[in-house]
């Protein structure tokens, strides 16, 4: 605990008649990468929020840094650093302008940000677009400027909010790059994030909340290891619909079929079922999950055929069995 970055005990936060945050407690070491992960309207932002003394606690203690939060959130706020889920930069001013503006936030003269700033332009790799305006930035260039001016501070801690939402997968591999780059230079990483990959590539620990209380909390390898089968093979398209007996001989979707989880593992994959598989239909697709993979390929191929997907189990299945697959708004 004496080397713990944030602490949560009892947090709670209510609107109205409605419970948001239900009593979470919650615990992130010094230089550790956390991700807080949930569906819609499970909690995690507002957990975040509350962390960094932007929304008030119904109850509960935090420590921030070192700080008692939200009584002590500006002076923890001035050692942390935050990215924002929307890119918030200013369109009048240059990127260069931007920092600087920024660090004046913190009290920082014109020329402490000018000192660090070769290194916070080289880091969001826009050295030769210093001077630019941010309307002709691509947006994987404003979101790595917004990881930049983040750290304009020299932050202890950095809270992310789904730092890589909206952008393609090249811009994402590039801040994915420098949150490890962070992770290395020793800075405490909390992030919320709906990229289950993402959190599973870079983070010691996450969080999965639902409801507004903390279901799972470990490493992703501890997670999957914990929750789910290792081994999945994937039927979709045409093949798992023809497996879920809703093609007909025809090719066409049968409506006379039920839809249910019942009917489908009742059906032509009941010896799957029946030899110990998982069987989870989603959609057009069928999941089915094994202890052994061997067994589990071999069962498929005799049941089944060609055309099936085979992989480990991801930190994605974990998340959806833990909190459901209805849709969330």
């Amino acid at each position: 605990m004496a080397d713990a970055a944030v602490t949560a005990r009892g947090l709670t936060r209510i609107y109205g008649d409605t419970t948001v945050v239900d009593g979470i407690d919650l615990t992130v070491e010094a230089g550790e990468c956390f991700a807080l992960l949930g569906p819609n309207g499970a909690g995690k932002t507002t957990t975040l929020r509350m962390l960094l003394g932007l929304t008030p606690p119904s109850s509960g203690e935090i420590t921030v840094l070192g700080e008692p939060i939200p009584r002590r959130a500006r002076a923890m706020r001035e050692r942390a650093g935050i990215v924002p889920q929307f890119d918030n930069l200013d369109p009048d001013f240059s990127v260069r302008e931007n920092l600087i503006t920024y660090g004046a936030y913190y009290g920082a003269r014109r020329k402490q940000v000018e000192a660090r700033m070769d290194s916070l332009l080289a880091f969001a790799e826009l050295t030769d677009r210093a001077d630019d305006p941010i309307t002709g930035l691509s947006g994987g260039m404003k979101r790595r400027l917004t990881l930049a001016r983040a750290l304009v501070n020299d932050p202890e801690l950095l809270a992310l909010d789904e730092p890589s939402t909206g952008l393609d997968p090249q811009a994402r591999q590039h801040i994915w790059e420098r949150m490890h780059t962070l992770r290395r230079q020793g800075r405490t990483l909390l992030l919320t994030t709906h990229y289950m990959e993402e959190a599973e590539r870079l983070c010691d620990r996450a969080a999965i909340i639902d409801h507004g209380r903390i279901v799972a909390c470990d490493s992703p390898a501890a997670l999957i290891a914990a929750h789910i089968e290792p081994h999945v093979v994937e039927l979709r398209g045409d093949l798992a619909m023809r497996w879920m007996g809703r093609l007909n001989d025809a090719g066409d979707i049968d409506p006379d079929v039920r839809a249910d989880v019942e009917s489908h593992v009742g059906g032509p994959l009941a010896p799957l079922a029946d030899a110990g598989f998982r069987i989870e239909p989603v959609g057009e697709t069928v999941l089915i999950y094994g202890q052994d993979r061997e067994a589990l390929i071999r069962q498929v191929e005799a049941l089944v055929g060609p055309g099936y997907l085979y992989r480990p189990a991801s930190l994605e299945d974990v998340f959806l069995r833990l909190t459901g697959r209805e849709l969330r708004d």
